[in-house]
């Protein structure tokens, strides 16, 4: 089992925002090969070293984490899925697909009476939040929210596992590969730009220091984060931006009115080259806060917004 950092609680609600939504990562029935159908018991550990054993193919599935959902369809498992949460907005099918959990509650009562065969869940800050579905008999299996894009990888790899449908993997993960690998060859000879990339606004701003997924993101769009000398996803001051001087800021942040122009608008932030130059962006929340299978469209839109004229 790959060990991964857990994402700090306080800031799941941030990487949970909802935006826009782009192309569709599911795989067509051809790509998805022949995966197995044996009814035999297979046994897969998840993240926090717990067996699972399932006696056949789980058929009806509950996902806690949008990222998690968008790896069941678009490995081609998303007819399966009974529920998900109010925070869940791609693909467009989830519409159609009952809310069982938000992120202050899971309606264990509800969750009872679906009676599905597997719930992928989550782990966070160290604690187990999924012990009290295990506790009343539900089938949990738990992940650690990723913060890298090998994490990524290898939670493609452990929903195909337990969902057995191994072979939907390497294909999915092969075309998530090749995107960041055709963006890396169009910004392989830019003068990398500096990015401050804000997640959570005034006055409690947070952004993502290193090892994160959304540094990374920054990294293979061809920027440099100006605080990539933080750890995990940070808080940092208003005077702290200002002492850095990005030349572009980019934000996901859409649950307040205009945020572009709220940047622009903060107090001795006209002295910032990126605001003095217009170079502030609202990008979308839903494909750069979430570590899912879109992580190369993440890539192409913050490198697109970045050196637009590489991309005519």
């Amino acid at each position: 089992m790959i060990k991964k950092t857990i994402v700090p609680l306080t800031l799941i609600a941030l990487l949970a925002a909802c935006g826009d939504t782009d192309e569709d990562t599911q795989p067509n029935e051809s790509e998805q090969g022949e995966d197995s159908n044996s009814s035999d018991s297979y046994t897969v550990t998840d993240d926090r070293g717990v067996e699972v054993t399932f006696d056949e193919k789980p058929t009806t599935i509950v996902s806690l984490i949008p990222s998690n959902t968008e790896i069941i369809f678009a490995l081609g498992e998303g007819e399966n899925v009974v529920g998900v949460t109010d925070t869940d907005v791609y693909p467009e099918e989830v519409a159609d697909i009952e809310v069982v959990a938000s992120f202050e509650d899971i309606n264990i009562e509800r969750l009872l009476e679906l009676d599905p065969d597997v719930i992928i869940g989550y782990t966070y800050s160290g604690g187990d939040q999924m012990a009290p579905l295990e506790d009343v008999g539900l089938p949990v299996f738990a992940i650690d929210s990723a913060t890298s894009f090998s994490d990524v990888f290898d939670d493609i790899d452990r929903i195909a596992e337990v969902l057995h449908v191994e072979d939907s993997a390497q294909p999915l993960i092969e075309r998530i590969q090749a995107q960041l690998d055709e963006v890396a060859d169009i910004v392989s000879e830019v003068d990398e730009k500096q990015i401050y990339f804000e997640i959570s606004p005034s006055p409690e701003l947070f952004t993502p220091g290193s090892e994160t997924f959304q540094h990374e993101i920054i990294e293979a769009a061809g920027l440099e984060n100006v605080f990539s000398d933080l750890a995990d996803w940070a808080g940092i001051s208003e005077e702290q931006v200002i002492e850095r001087n990005p030349e572009l800021i980019a934000t996901t942040v859409h649950y307040v009115d205009d945020s572009v122009e709220e940047i622009k608008q903060r107090s001795g932030w006209d002295s910032i080259d990126a605001v003095i130059n217009d170079d502030v962006y609202l990008l979308s929340a839903d494909i750069m806060d979430r570590p899912g299978p879109r992580i190369g469209e993440a890539v192409q839109e913050l490198a697109e917004t970045a050196y637009p004229n590489l991309f005519e």
